[in-house]
């Protein structure tokens, strides 16, 4: 992990030690002094200088005996006042049930009540609380990743938000906060099942104007606030707001205030709404404004009478409104999320100036109207009741239509500047503050019918966002979205093909091949032959390239397509490229016509313009030279995917493309011990930006610094990988293995055999099977282990874990011949330190199996140094070590010619 010891400013250190006390981004600002935006930017440098995934790591950082970071509630801008009697029935219900659902009507204080109860019990749970805003949600396909983004889940592309949420929560001893249900019962009933399920750790209070009726739930109804003879907690509230809003240091006449709390049912939003007019009207006017408007109250219901009461004391605070303070408040009930002025200016008030939102703003939050923070910039909300009735209000005015179109565009205009990413972690947070507007306005465009191919284009622009903001998921989601609203067969079947690469890039095999085959098939109703060859050929290279994506085993799928293919085939030249590579795909690598294929599916791919087909045509040529021990070939295709690439747009149509190529990239490097080329692969592999908020690319670096010796990075970096490995659902990826396999040999090497342990079971819990971990099947695992016993001295043991001679054909072939340099110089080596009758006869065929490696050559040039007695020679390949990169064996080196030097004397 990352120390203290990073260099950092004097306000990130500060931001940080705060992060240590568990405070969030809006404490801090006012602990410092600074805007919301500020913090935000402060915590991104830090995350990314301590190479760390979340702000629950920084605090480890800055506070590393403390207990683990509770997740963030919101902070209220006003103190809590009474409910005692509320707050202990409602915390004695979550002490015996896993689930309590907070009923009442809008505005009796159903938020601020589980705020309060939340942060009590927060103290109390190991993993404290966790706070969801589902207002903001208006797709109910995104409940659940909201729920799961809220708790620190983002989402993985290797695995379902589903089981990256169970995942995460499944060890968890906390408190689940979701707020506002109603109108998204469905999906938050599915939500709550599969936690409460899966989670026993984990109690959930929602909040809903509505029970959610699942089997399991306790409902507990909000009651108004007390009113009493002497005052109660109502007139309590009462006082506080018109003291707040006057700055008088007495309150009003206590049992006036009382008879009006009692004509607004102790209803808490309402009260407030009254309070805040306190300062220009003073009680009278208060009375006689309030009077004329609940007297038309009718006979009812309690729940139905307070639903009146708060809608007529908002209509009356409406009413009090200027015309175009009225204006505004009906205009920004549009937004789904927070705004800022800029935003209102467009969406809610064309053709104002700045000057006079910003000012009619601060009177609606005056009057109680909007929630405010006052970060930079400085942005609003309004409370979901109040939203609503604006929302009618703007419906009579006939305004909302035009709004709402007003909504959509600036939507899109958003989504639009977004799609020209950039690295700066700005790009984000911009991001994260539009997506649920963007959300809100693609679902009312695509429920109209008469604007659908609007919104098949606008679901296509919101997609490239999502796969680039790294939400491969839902990109998909959108994108079929797309194809299923767009009026045109090419518009659908180019969004279905992008479907199918967001699917391929977050390795859904099944999902892949289906939205391909939809590609096919429109494309052959329309006449497009070729394109349908296309999708069907590469149908036929993901079965046969990428068989450890699908669901299952696809015996004689891919050579059904690619008779299909070759069935609609015209005389295009791209379509003859894409079957040629899905032949080519279809051989054995070491067949004699193998590379013949590969070389003629290259050939057409190039002639085609197609890059991503020359580039899975170059990926066979590739395996190829693997397969045959030809590493130097292998880097050579490579470097041509790599120029490639280097011309391909970034999005869902190439991620699985430019994914691929790095990794590769970096594997042929470690092969060859070009172990600085092989860092740069792996770190422009995590810099993608639909990777940043990923674990995938950690590995490779894992792998880099744990060969090169650089100890304390690998520890940092497979730290980060476990952290977003775990959040990502613990998904099987025996690819990632080797990895975790490294790091288990690098804490060994530092002698923490626990944490060595834990990372043998990670890579077990990866996907592969104890058996291979003790066998040379993997190629890696007995180096690995190997490399440890002669570091531990204890070459006899890691003689016996290289059993396997370097002459294995079945063996030694890909992936595992990878690893064969890194092998037979291990071989070697402890043959010689174990003083072996047949050290010095490995020599030789260790050296050609190194003949690429020169890191492993100089470790086989020091094992006969030793064997031969040649000081010197030892001596001298410290310095190569230290040219090669390669602090560990550069140290070892000095050792072990220390021990050479006593044992010649």
């Amino acid at each position: 992990m990352a120390t203290l010891d990073t260099a950092v400013t004097a306000r990130e250190s500060e931001v940080l030690a705060l992060l240590g006390q568990h405070l969030t981004n809006a404490q801090i600002a006012r602990a410092l002094f600074i805007s919301v935006r500020t913090v935000e930017s402060h915590v991104s440098a830090l995350l990314r200088k301590y190479e760390v995934p979340d702000r629950r790591s920084l605090a480890r950082l800055a506070a590393p005996s403390a207990a683990p970071v509770r997740g963030e509630l919101p902070v209220p801008v006003t103190r809590f006042l009474g409910r005692d009697i509320e707050r202990a029935e409602l915390t004695a219900a979550l002490a015996g049930h896993q689930l309590v659902t907070v009923v009442g009507p809008g505005g009796v204080g159903k938020t601020r009540l589980a705020i309060e109860v939340a942060a009590d019990l927060a103290e109390t749970r190991r993993d404290g609380s966790w706070f969801v805003d589902l207002v903001r949600v208006t797709d109910p396909s995104a409940v659940l990743a909201t729920v799961a983004e809220a708790v620190g889940v983002p989402e993985r592309r290797v695995t379902s938000p589903e089981a990256a949420l169970v995942a995460s929560l499944a060890g968890g001893d906390g408190l689940l906060v979701l707020d506002n249900c109603e109108h998204l019962i469905d999906p938050v009933r599915g939500c709550i099942d599969l936690v409460a399920r899966a989670c026993p750790g984990v109690t959930i209070l929602a909040t809903s104007r509505t029970r959610l009726m699942l089997p399991q739930e306790w409902v507990y109804s909000v009651p108004g606030l007390s009113v009493t003879a002497d005052g109660g907690d109502a007139v309590s509230l009462f006082e506080a707001r018109a003291v707040q809003a006057t700055g008088e240091a007495s309150p009003p006449d206590r049992a006036r205030v009382a008879a009006l709390c009692l004509e607004l049912e102790g209803l808490a939003l309402a009260i407030e709404l009254a309070a805040s007019r306190y300062a220009t009207l003073g009680l009278d006017g208060l009375e006689a404004g309030l009077h004329e408007r609940l007297r038309f109250l009718t006979a009812g219901g309690h729940s139905a009478d307070r639903h009146s009461s708060l809608r007529d004391t908002i209509g009356w605070s409406y009413d009090l409104l200027t015309p175009t303070d009225r204006a505004l408040l009906r205009g920004v009930a549009v937004f789904a999320a927070r705004f800022d002025v800029d935003a209102a200016r467009v969406v809610a008030v064309p053709g104002w100036d700045h000057a006079a939102v910003a000012d009619g703003l601060s009177r609606l939050a005056d009057h109680s109207l909007l929630l405010v923070d006052r970060g930079e910039p400085t942005s609003y909300r309004l409370l979901e009741t109040i939203r609503q009735f604006a929302e009618e209000q703007a419906r009579a005015a006939g305004e909302h239509e035009a709004l709402r179109a007003r909504h959509e565009q600036w939507s899109r205009a958003e989504t639009a500047a977004l799609r020209t990413v950039d690295a700066e972690d700005a790009w984000s947070v911009r991001f994260d503050r539009v997506v649920d507007d963007v959300r809100a306005a693609l679902h009312w465009s695509a429920a109209d019918d008469r604007r659908q191919a609007r919104a098949a284009a606008f679901a296509g622009e919101f997609a490239d966002v999502l796969f680039l903001r790294g939400r491969p998921t839902e990109a998909q989601h959108r994108y079929e979205q797309a194809a299923a609203l767009a009026p045109h067969s090419d518009d659908r079947i180019r969004f279905l093909r992008l479907a199918a690469g967001a699917a391929a890039s977050r390795y859904a095999g099944d999902d892949t091949l289906r939205l391909l085959r939809a590609a096919a098939d429109t494309a052959l109703e329309t006449g497009d032959r070729a394109g349908a060859a296309v999708d069907l050929a590469w149908m036929s290279i993901y079965v046969d390239r990428q068989p450890g994506i699908m669901a299952h085993a696809r015996p004689g799928e891919a050579a059904a397509l690619r008779t299909e293919a070759e069935a609609v085939c015209d005389d295009s030249v791209r379509a003859a490229a894409a079957i040629a590579t899905a032949r080519a795909w279809a051989a054995d690598y070491r067949s004699p016509d193998a590379l013949r294929l590969s070389q003629r599916a290259i050939q057409l791919a190039s002639e085609a313009g197609d890059g991503q087909l020359e580039c899975a045509a170059l990926d066979y040529e590739c395996t190829i030279h693997q397969d045959l021990d030809q590493p130097r070939a292998a880097g050579a295709a490579i470097e041509r995917r790599l120029q490639l690439i280097r011309n391909l747009p970034i999005g869902a149509g190439t991620g699985f493309e430019l994914v691929d190529t790095l990794q590769m990239a970096c594997d042929i490097s470690i092969t060859l011990g070009e172990l600085a080329a092989a860092g740069g692969y792996a770190d422009r592999l995590a810099d993608l930006p639909f990777f940043r908020d990923e674990h995938l690319g950690i590995v490779r670096r894992i792998l880099v610094d744990a060969l090169a010796g650089r100890f304390d990075d690998t520890v940092r970096h497979a730290e980060r990988f476990r952290v977003g490995w775990e959040r990502g659902g613990r998904n099987a990826a025996a690819g990632l293995a080797k990895g975790a396999y490294a790091a288990a040999m690098v804490h060994g090497m530092l002698g923490d055999d626990e944490q060595r342990t834990r990372w043998q079971q990670v890579t077990r819990d990866l996907g592969v099977a104890p058996e291979l971990l003790e066998g040379p099947e993997t190629g890696w695992a007995p180096t690995f282990d190997a490399l440890l016993d002669l570091h531990r001295g204890a070459p006899v043991r890691a003689l016996g874990r290289l059993s396997a001679g370097l002459d294995d054909s079945e063996l030694w072939r890909c992936p595992a011949i990878d690893w064969r340099p890194w092998y037979a110089a291990a071989w070697v080596e402890a043959a010689v330190l174990a003083d072996s009758t047949d050290a010095l006869t490995r020599v030789d065929p260790a050296r050609r199996a190194a003949r690429d490696n020169p890191i492993a050559s100089a470790i086989i040039s020091r094992a006969v140094a030793i064997a031969t007695g040649d000081r010197s020679a030892v001596e001298e390949l410290a310095a190569t070590f230290a040219g090669l990169g390669c602090p560990y064996q550069e140290a070892r080196t000095r050792g072990l010619a220390a021990q050479t030097r006593a044992q010649s004397t």
